[in-house]
Protein backbone atom coordinates (compact mmCIF):
# COMPACT_ATOMS: atom_id res chain seq x y z
CA UNK A 1 0.00 0.00 0.00
CA UNK A 2 1.41 3.37 -0.98
CA UNK A 3 2.22 5.70 1.67
CA UNK A 4 0.64 9.00 1.66
CA UNK A 5 1.68 12.02 0.56
CA UNK A 6 3.27 14.44 3.64
CA UNK A 7 1.05 17.46 4.29
CA UNK A 8 2.30 20.97 2.70
CA UNK A 9 3.10 23.72 4.47
CA UNK A 10 2.26 27.13 3.91
CA UNK A 11 4.37 29.83 3.65
CA UNK A 12 3.67 33.77 3.40
CA UNK A 13 6.70 35.48 1.71
CA UNK A 14 6.76 39.27 2.47
CA UNK A 15 9.09 40.97 0.04
CA UNK A 16 8.73 44.12 -2.35
CA UNK A 17 11.49 43.14 -4.16
CA UNK A 18 10.07 41.20 -7.15
CA UNK A 19 12.78 39.13 -8.34
CA UNK A 20 13.84 37.99 -4.58
CA UNK A 21 9.74 36.84 -4.36
CA UNK A 22 9.13 34.82 -7.54
CA UNK A 23 12.72 33.24 -6.88
CA UNK A 24 11.74 32.52 -3.16
CA UNK A 25 8.54 31.82 -4.67
CA UNK A 26 9.95 28.96 -7.49
CA UNK A 27 12.24 28.02 -4.85
CA UNK A 28 9.33 26.90 -2.35
CA UNK A 29 6.96 25.43 -4.78
CA UNK A 30 9.87 22.98 -5.81
CA UNK A 31 10.53 21.78 -2.59
CA UNK A 32 6.90 21.18 -2.49
CA UNK A 33 5.12 23.66 -0.24
CA UNK A 34 2.25 26.02 -0.90
CA UNK A 35 3.33 29.73 -0.84
CA UNK A 36 1.10 32.83 -0.55
CA UNK A 37 3.11 36.37 -1.15
CA UNK A 38 2.59 40.13 -0.23
CA UNK A 39 4.49 43.35 -1.19
CA UNK A 40 3.25 45.08 1.87
CA UNK A 41 3.27 45.21 5.36
CA UNK A 42 -0.14 46.49 5.23
CA UNK A 43 -0.89 43.06 2.35
CA UNK A 44 0.90 40.71 5.26
CA UNK A 45 -1.09 41.08 7.94
CA UNK A 46 -3.92 40.85 6.25
CA UNK A 47 -3.11 37.35 4.82
CA UNK A 48 -1.45 36.47 8.06
CA UNK A 49 -4.81 36.20 9.29
CA UNK A 50 -6.57 34.49 5.82
CA UNK A 51 -3.96 31.98 5.31
CA UNK A 52 -2.99 31.18 8.71
CA UNK A 53 0.80 29.93 7.32
CA UNK A 54 2.42 27.47 9.21
CA UNK A 55 6.05 29.65 8.32
CA UNK A 56 6.68 33.57 7.41
CA UNK A 57 9.73 34.69 5.23
CA UNK A 58 9.53 38.17 6.22
CA UNK A 59 11.58 41.19 4.50
CA UNK A 60 12.55 43.74 7.13
CA UNK A 61 12.75 47.15 5.24
CA UNK A 62 9.36 47.13 3.37
CA UNK A 63 7.99 50.31 1.89
CA UNK A 64 5.16 50.97 4.30
CA UNK A 65 6.76 48.83 7.12
CA UNK A 66 9.32 47.55 9.24
CA UNK A 67 9.21 43.93 9.69
CA UNK A 68 10.66 43.51 13.23
CA UNK A 69 7.43 46.45 13.63
CA UNK A 70 4.78 43.71 12.00
CA UNK A 71 6.39 40.80 13.91
CA UNK A 72 5.51 42.49 16.94
CA UNK A 73 1.75 43.35 16.31
CA UNK A 74 1.63 39.48 15.05
CA UNK A 75 3.08 38.63 18.33
CA UNK A 76 0.79 41.30 20.16
CA UNK A 77 -2.28 39.77 18.46
CA UNK A 78 -1.68 36.43 19.59
CA UNK A 79 -0.39 34.86 16.44
CA UNK A 80 2.29 33.16 16.73
CA UNK A 81 3.84 31.65 13.33
CA UNK A 82 7.28 31.36 13.36
CA UNK A 83 9.04 33.97 11.27
CA UNK A 84 12.41 33.86 9.21
CA UNK A 85 13.79 37.54 8.46
CA UNK A 86 15.20 38.59 5.45
CA UNK A 87 17.34 41.98 5.68
CA UNK A 88 20.52 43.48 4.32
CA UNK A 89 21.41 44.27 7.78
CA UNK A 90 24.29 42.86 8.80
CA UNK A 91 25.01 43.44 12.61
CA UNK A 92 24.61 41.29 15.32
CA UNK A 93 22.55 44.16 16.98
CA UNK A 94 20.22 44.18 14.34
CA UNK A 95 19.85 40.28 14.48
CA UNK A 96 19.26 40.45 18.48
CA UNK A 97 16.81 42.51 17.78
CA UNK A 98 15.13 41.00 14.83
CA UNK A 99 14.77 37.96 16.93
CA UNK A 100 13.92 39.86 20.17
CA UNK A 101 10.73 41.07 18.43
CA UNK A 102 9.80 37.77 18.29
CA UNK A 103 11.70 36.26 14.65
CA UNK A 104 13.10 32.83 14.91
CA UNK A 105 15.93 33.09 12.50
CA UNK A 106 17.81 35.51 10.58
CA UNK A 107 19.28 35.44 6.95
CA UNK A 108 21.25 37.99 5.31
CA UNK A 109 20.84 39.31 1.73
CA UNK A 110 22.51 38.35 -0.79
CA UNK A 111 22.00 34.77 0.59
CA UNK A 112 21.38 31.77 -1.51
CA UNK A 113 17.87 30.12 -2.22
CA UNK A 114 19.04 26.30 0.05
CA UNK A 115 20.29 28.13 2.92
CA UNK A 116 16.86 29.92 3.29
CA UNK A 117 15.10 26.43 2.10
CA UNK A 118 17.75 24.88 5.03
CA UNK A 119 16.55 27.29 7.48
CA UNK A 120 12.95 27.07 6.63
CA UNK A 121 13.59 22.92 7.28
CA UNK A 122 14.94 23.51 10.64
CA UNK A 123 12.47 25.81 11.77
CA UNK A 124 9.57 23.58 10.71
CA UNK A 125 11.19 20.68 12.26
CA UNK A 126 12.05 21.87 15.64
CA UNK A 127 8.54 24.55 16.15
CA UNK A 128 6.72 21.25 14.93
CA UNK A 129 4.88 22.16 12.23
CA UNK A 130 6.75 20.20 9.49
CA UNK A 131 5.22 17.18 8.42
CA UNK A 132 5.49 14.61 11.16
CA UNK A 133 7.33 10.99 10.24
CA UNK A 134 5.54 8.17 9.92
CA UNK A 135 7.53 5.87 12.66
CA UNK A 136 7.28 9.09 15.03
CA UNK A 137 6.69 7.72 18.79
CA UNK A 138 4.46 10.40 20.85
CA UNK A 139 6.72 11.47 23.87
CA UNK A 140 4.87 12.01 27.07
CA UNK A 141 4.97 15.45 28.50
CA UNK A 142 7.75 16.85 30.35
CA UNK A 143 6.41 17.80 34.15
CA UNK A 144 8.01 19.77 36.82
CA UNK A 145 6.07 20.70 40.17
CA UNK A 146 2.69 22.20 38.52
CA UNK A 147 4.11 22.68 34.92
CA UNK A 148 3.26 20.87 32.56
CA UNK A 149 4.68 20.64 28.84
CA UNK A 150 3.05 18.85 26.05
CA UNK A 151 5.90 18.84 23.04
CA UNK A 152 3.17 16.99 21.17
CA UNK A 153 0.46 18.96 21.28
CA UNK A 154 2.69 21.83 22.11
CA UNK A 155 0.62 23.52 24.91
CA UNK A 156 2.05 24.25 28.33
CA UNK A 157 0.01 24.90 31.51
CA UNK A 158 0.59 26.03 35.22
CA UNK A 159 -1.66 24.92 37.69
CA UNK A 160 -3.98 24.14 35.31
CA UNK A 161 -3.76 27.59 33.60
CA UNK A 162 -3.10 27.07 29.50
CA UNK A 163 0.31 29.29 29.06
CA UNK A 164 0.41 31.37 25.10
CA UNK A 165 3.56 30.96 24.13
CA UNK A 166 5.51 31.80 21.12
CA UNK A 167 7.61 29.40 19.52
CA UNK A 168 10.76 30.53 20.71
CA UNK A 169 9.24 30.64 23.95
CA UNK A 170 8.25 27.23 23.75
CA UNK A 171 11.52 26.29 22.72
CA UNK A 172 13.06 27.55 25.61
CA UNK A 173 10.93 26.16 27.80
CA UNK A 174 11.27 22.73 26.33
CA UNK A 175 14.94 23.36 27.06
CA UNK A 176 14.90 24.28 30.58
CA UNK A 177 12.44 21.70 31.56
CA UNK A 178 14.71 19.03 30.00
CA UNK A 179 17.10 19.68 32.39
CA UNK A 180 15.30 20.76 35.19
CA UNK A 181 17.45 21.26 38.28
CA UNK A 182 20.60 21.74 36.23
CA UNK A 183 21.92 25.23 36.02
CA UNK A 184 22.36 25.78 31.90
CA UNK A 185 25.19 28.43 30.95
CA UNK A 186 23.56 31.19 28.24
CA UNK A 187 26.19 30.16 25.62
CA UNK A 188 24.83 26.43 25.78
CA UNK A 189 20.88 27.37 25.99
CA UNK A 190 21.78 29.87 22.77
CA UNK A 191 23.39 26.71 21.19
CA UNK A 192 20.01 24.62 22.16
CA UNK A 193 17.38 27.09 21.64
CA UNK A 194 18.22 29.52 18.77
CA UNK A 195 21.74 26.92 17.55
CA UNK A 196 23.33 30.36 17.21
CA UNK A 197 26.26 31.86 18.64
CA UNK A 198 25.98 35.49 18.23
CA UNK A 199 29.76 36.14 19.00
CA UNK A 200 29.44 35.66 22.79
CA UNK A 201 26.46 37.95 22.81
CA UNK A 202 23.93 36.50 24.82
CA UNK A 203 21.38 39.24 25.28
CA UNK A 204 18.10 37.44 23.48
CA UNK A 205 18.62 34.92 26.41
CA UNK A 206 18.19 37.49 28.80
CA UNK A 207 15.10 39.01 26.83
CA UNK A 208 13.27 35.95 26.12
CA UNK A 209 14.19 34.53 29.91
CA UNK A 210 12.22 37.97 30.71
CA UNK A 211 9.38 37.16 28.51
CA UNK A 212 9.03 33.37 29.92
CA UNK A 213 9.46 34.62 33.13
CA UNK A 214 6.27 37.03 32.80
CA UNK A 215 4.53 34.10 32.06
CA UNK A 216 5.78 31.20 33.78
CA UNK A 217 5.80 32.97 36.88
CA UNK A 218 2.68 34.91 37.50
CA UNK A 219 2.08 33.32 40.50
CA UNK A 220 4.38 32.01 43.03
CA UNK A 221 6.57 29.72 43.30
CA UNK A 222 8.77 31.14 40.90
CA UNK A 223 10.96 28.12 38.57
CA UNK A 224 13.09 30.00 36.57
CA UNK A 225 16.34 31.25 38.49
CA UNK A 226 19.15 33.29 37.84
CA UNK A 227 22.46 31.92 38.74
CA UNK A 228 24.51 35.06 38.23
CA UNK A 229 27.63 34.38 36.14
CA UNK A 230 26.34 31.49 34.87
CA UNK A 231 23.27 30.98 33.84
CA UNK A 232 19.60 30.32 34.53
CA UNK A 233 17.68 27.03 36.36
CA UNK A 234 14.46 25.63 36.36
CA UNK A 235 14.09 24.49 40.01
CA UNK A 236 11.36 25.22 42.86
CA UNK A 237 12.81 27.69 45.45
CA UNK A 238 15.28 26.79 47.94
CA UNK A 239 13.97 29.19 50.17
CA UNK A 240 11.32 27.08 51.82
CA UNK A 241 8.45 28.74 49.74
CA UNK A 242 6.15 25.41 49.10
CA UNK A 243 5.40 23.74 45.85
CA UNK A 244 2.12 21.96 44.93
CA UNK A 245 4.08 18.45 44.63
CA UNK A 246 7.07 16.62 44.23
CA UNK A 247 9.32 17.96 41.11
CA UNK A 248 8.86 15.45 38.19
CA UNK A 249 12.16 16.78 36.02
Amino acid sequence: MPRPAPARSTILVVEDDPSIRTLLTSALHAAGHSVVAAVTGQEAMVKAGDSQPDLIVMDVMLPDADGFDLTRQLRAQGQYTPVLFLTARTDAEDRIIGLSAGGDDYVTKPFHVQEVLLRIRAILRRTGTSAPTLDARPRPPLRYDDLVLDTEAHTAHRADRPLKLSPTEFRLLTCLMSQAGRVLGKGEILQEVWQYDFAGDTRIVDTYIKYLRRKIDAAPPALIHTVRGVGYCLRLPDDGTPGTGTPRP
